[in-house]
């Protein structure tokens, strides 16, 4: 079968790996266009395209989806089915009805929960312990296309946007060779998602690793590993000084001082006060400097008890 495998980042590349196993021939390759990355902006290939490159398979990045020559150059390499993992750009009538076999998507999350481009950060801030990877024929709404396979795994305690990334990503190949195979031998039925069940994992932007003392420890020990390792949880210190907390457990509790006050600290943790229990940072990382244990930032960096995080308890 000729297939075109369209992704962008590491998550991605996983699939694409998997799929440079099969049977079938990748005739072609579509990933996003080189972004601008790091202090100096140099423009950076994806992860998705250096794979494509070392495996010397054609490749396309287009500006834009519905751009008539990236169209003809699509159409010219007659999929039969068209594979995509974190592409990172909603496909147009134009691609969907393209491949005879259609468009089949791998989603890191159990369809129809946390449909969008978020899945596996929101399933962490939001306290799941379980999620997993479903294949489904992609249609023109956002992942609201008939599941063909899933498979869960358990978020671990320790788990942070990153590594549960990484595991997924590994079970993401081996689940879309497997539907690829099941759909060729006739024996997958696709099953149409319950719509009422549906929830939604938005894009992650910056704004969102502002750390709000008001909520919950639990709440935030969670934000925490949700947002690592992008856009990490931070807070804005008197001065200006930025945070990024990278690690942080939630200590249960009454609490007297206020939100975002530090209540102790030990030789391994910074305490703070939260709107409910306290929130002990274990690693961080100042600006312009790199990420640490928090007993070596203490160890150069006092932190009084009394001191406020953030400015405010909101900040």
């Amino acid at each position: 079968m000729r297939l075109v495998f369209m992704g962008t980042p590491d998550f991605a590349s996983a699939s694409l790996e998997a799929l440079l196993r099969s049977d079938d021939s990748i005739v072609g390759v579509v990933t996003q266009p080189d972004r601008p990355k790091g202090r100096g902006q140099t423009l950076t290939p994806s992860p998705v395209k250096l794979l494509a490159e070392r495996e010397k398979i054609p490749l396309l990045q287009p500006l834009k989806m519905k751009d008539p020559e990236f169209l003809q150059a699509l159409t010219g390499w007659r999929p039969d089915m068209i594979a995509v993992a974190a592409f990172g750009r909603i496909l147009p009538p134009a691609i969907l009805s393209l491949p005879s076999l259609g468009c089949i998507n791998v989603h890191g999350s159990l369809l129809p929960k946390y449909r969008g481009a978020g899945p596996i950060q929101w399933a962490i801030i939001n306290g799941e312990t379980e999620t997993g990877i479903t294949t489904m024929l992609m249609d023109e709404g956002m992942d609201t296309g008939a599941m063909l396979l899933q498979e869960a795994i358990p978020i671990t305690p320790d788990d942070t946007a990153g590594s549960l990334s990484a595991r997924l990503a590994e079970l993401g190949g081996r689940l879309l060779v497997e539907t690829i195979a099941q759909l060729k031998a006739g024996t997958l039925v696709p099953r149409p998602q319950d719509a009422s069940q549906a929830t939604m994992a938005p894009l992650l932007k910056k704004e969102d690793g502002v750390i709000d003392w008001a909520l919950p420890a639990a709440v935030l020990a969670n934000r925490v590993r949700g947002l690592s390792p992008w856009p990490g949880a931070y807070v804005t210190m008197a001065g200006g000084n930025r945070w990024t907390i990278w690690r942080a457990l939630a200590l249960p509790g009454p609490v007297t001082e206020p939100p975002g006050i530090v209540v102790a600290v030990t030789t391994k943790a910074i305490l703070v006060a939260t709107g409910e229990g306290v929130l002990a940072v274990t690693e961080l990382q100042p600006a312009n400097g790199r990420r640490m244990a928090a007993s070596q930032y203490l160890a150069g960096h006092p932190v009084a008890v009394g001191e406020r995080l953030g400015g405010s308890a909101s900040s």
